[in-house]
């Protein structure tokens, strides 16, 4: 099969099967009902949907403690079931990529129960041991606050094992050939169900060497070239969306040098400086985080987010950048988490801003990179800060003004209780209610995703930001193929005028026209455009005039 890279201008929507649609009434989501909801998904406009993990798990971390990589969580349904739904998103032309959590396993999986049991087991060296609790095996948890060590002791095996997130989760030794190939193995399994890629987890701690005697762990980055090698040769337009939270001098060796390795990352570089635009009304740590991002390979693609199902982490700012995003988005204690981020979702945050909401959509929709949108952060569902750490967030879909917000027919208590009451419970924000508002959150976020795609400059074009002269107000323009577009973004809370140059005067650049409205810009005999930005307005532009729209073959 030819490769092709669709991931380039994708729009990716993710969710959890077992908190969006319960068919048969036990309170557990499940795929019968996510079949139900892809005509909803499908209205969207997304072209594929990540599914978080969904396979055998105990759920001691919302299933990414995998107990069994082969098969379907019984509550979620079957292999059928699984099956029927890939077939049915690609009838409707979207794709299917799923969780690949192989740093670790539940301590339930097989795997590690006979590796504690038999020291001569095959799986032994599957996981990683040490007769003594190492040195330095309170340092260097996940989750600190809540994580008190790395290393735990099993009484079975007499010896303690390794473990970067919660003790359930023992790391597989992923430098074990036999594991890289049993990785391989997974990944082969779903892809021949219809799947075409992968979110794989924590990828750093994956490539890491580990072991007692390791100090400083090394990145065994060929892995991920065997991981891309393996893809492509069994399907060629496969991916893999790397969650990697690393600095930008070593993003390259993610991509490779000639992007042989991951075809996309998530930018938490852009995702963390946005935010702090957002809380200081200041673009210039966006402009820098996006410079520095730049150098990627021609296949290689940013994943781009407001929020997921984790923290918002700030852990790459500054001490006083961090403090402001955490005054503006996070204030209380109960809103921040493990010392480093906000758990709260996009629209609380913002404390309900329609116009901010839709500001940071904008930007996101308009930054170099591939959307990925979160389950109800189109409808601007909100957060639940009674729940434990991330569970916050991690609320049923409300899709009605029925009862448990039409998620579940179930009577019984459920696991994470849809949100009820104030501002955000679904009595007042559903998605039946909001699809019946032509001004609703869900129809604009509609109308912008069927315009991202109309704009491919983003995703294949060369951008640079445009100067405005205010800081609080961030533009950039994209070229691709002789076409342009251009956007403008007001952070601030007041109106702004900016005056600024696109080229000379009397050329193709002499034109804006809005693809949002019919206020188009004309620049002066100097080539000086002049906009006047309500608070937090943002405008989008074709670059060239009317008659480039009649030209057009791709729109």
């Amino acid at each position: 099969m030819i490769s092709d890279l669709w991931y380039k201008n994708a729009i990716i929507y993710c969710l959890s099967v077992g908190t969006y649609m319960d068919s048969n009434a036990d309170g557990v989501g499940d795929f019968a009902g996510l079949m139900r909801r892809l005509d909803y998904i499908s209205g969207l406009g997304v072209t594929a949907i990540w599914l978080m993990p969904f396979q055998t798990s105990p759920c001691r971390d919302d299933g990414y403690d995998v107990a069994d990589y082969y098969n379907v969580d019984p509550r979620y349904g079957t292999l059928g079931d699984f099956v029927e739904f890939t077939h049915g998103a690609q009838q409707r032309g979207i794709r299917v990529i799923i969780d690949l959590v192989v740093n670790h396993t539940s301590d339930q999986h097989p795997w590690f129960k006979e590796a504690r049991r038999d020291p001569n087991s095959k799986y032994r060296d599957w996981y990683v041991w040490s007769k003594t609790k190492p040195k330095g095996a309170d340092t260097g948890m996940v989750f600190p606050g809540v994580q008190k060590t790395t290393w735990t002791r099993d009484d079975v095996a007499n010896a303690y094992y390794f473990h970067r997130f919660y003790e359930f989760q023992p790391d597989l030794n992923t430098s074990n050939p036999h594991v890289q190939a049993e990785i391989l193995k997974i990944m082969g399994f779903w892809i021949q169900l219809g799947v075409s890629g992968f979110r794989m987890d924590a990828v750093p701690f994956v490539i890491s060497t580990k072991g007692a005697d390791v100090g400083k762990p090394a990145e065994q980055y060929d892995m991920l070239r065997t991981f891309r090698e393996f893809l492509q040769w069994r399907q060629g337009d496969s991916i893999i969306l790397a969650e990697a939270n690393v600095l930008p001098d070593t993003d390259m060796e993610y991509f490779g040098d000639d992007g042989d390795r991951m075809q996309m990352m998530f930018n938490f570089q852009a995702n963390q400086n946005l935010f702090y635009a957002l809380a200081a009304a200041d673009s210039r740590s966006l402009a820098k985080a996006l410079e520095a991002t730049k150098p990627r390979p021609a296949t290689g693609q940013w994943g781009l987010f407001l929020r997921n199902h984790d923290e918002l982490d700030l852990g790459r700012l500054t001490d006083k950048q961090r403090q402001t995003v955490f005054d503006a988005f996070g204030p209380e204690k109960d809103m921040q988490l493990y010392d480093r981020g906000i758990r709260r979702r996009l629209a609380p945050m913002l404390r309900g801003d329609t116009r901010r909401i839709r500001l940071a959509y904008s930007l996101m929709f308009t930054l170099p990179g591939t959307p990925v949108l979160r389950y109800g952060d189109e409808l601007g569902m909100g957060d639940d800060l009674s729940l434990p750490e991330r569970n916050c967030a991690r609320t049923p879909m409300q899709w009605s003004d029925e009862p448990r917000g039409g998620f579940t027919k179930s009577e019984k208590k459920l696991a994470v209780p849809v949100i009820s009451g104030g501002a955000y419970g679904y009595e007042h924000l559903n998605a039946a209610q909001q699809r019946r508002d032509p001004d609703s959150m869900l129809n604009w976020i509609e109308r912008i995703i069927r315009m991202r795609k109309e704009v491919p400059e983003i995703g294949w074009g060369d951008f640079r930001v445009v100067e405005t002269g205010e800081q609080s107000v961030f533009a950039m323009r994209y070229d691709w193929r002789d076409n342009a577009v251009l956007f403008v973004h007001n952070l601030s809370e007041g109106a702004q005028e900016i005056t600024f140059r696109l080229g000379k005067a009397d050329t193709s650049d002499s034109l804006l026209v809005n693809l949002f409205s019919d206020d188009h810009s004309h620049a002066d005999e100097r080539g000086r455009h002049k906009l006047l930005l309500e608070a937090y307005a943002y405008r989008w532009y074709r670059v060239g005039g009317l008659d480039y729209l009649l030209k057009r073959s791709d729109i």
